[in-house]
């Protein structure tokens, strides 16, 4: 069990990491209310992510239903998954109430002998 936090103001950033592997599992409808981020990345192609995707994904939107609709949420998968195209389609109104966006992207970067998908995120 985890010990709970002291109550304070919810910090604002521009872009938050969004722990992977079983860090994953700390991050919860609490959290979304306490950092509140322009952008958050999901990143972590990995078994133990998919495992507790949908519950960080539905957390999100229970988190940032008490923010208001005021500010705008882009959600940037690193990975493509099975769990987060379900998430999508089940709660694509649900996130359209609440002012968040999921970046999908199509252009691929060339670096050397790789190449890999790509998105530009402005502030």
């Amino acid at each position: 069990s985890r010990a709970a936090a002291p109550q304070g103001p919810p910090v604002y950033v521009d872009l938050a990491y969004l722990p992977g592997s079983w860090s994953a599992r700390t991050v919860d409808e609490e959290f979304f209310r306490r950092v509140r981020s322009l952008c958050y990345v999901v990143s972590g192609d990995d078994h133990l992510k998919e495992g507790v995707l949908r519950a960080l994904l539905d957390a999100l939107l229970a988190g940032k239903h008490h923010w208001g609709s005021d500010i705008q949420v882009t959600l940037i998968p690193t990975f493509d998954s099975l769990v987060m195209h379900e998430w999508y389609q089940e709660t694509h109104e649900r996130q359209q109430e609440l002012g968040i966006t999921v970046l999908g992207s199509n252009s691929t970067v060339a670096m050397q002998d790789e190449t890999f998908p790509a998105c530009k995120v402005e502030f």
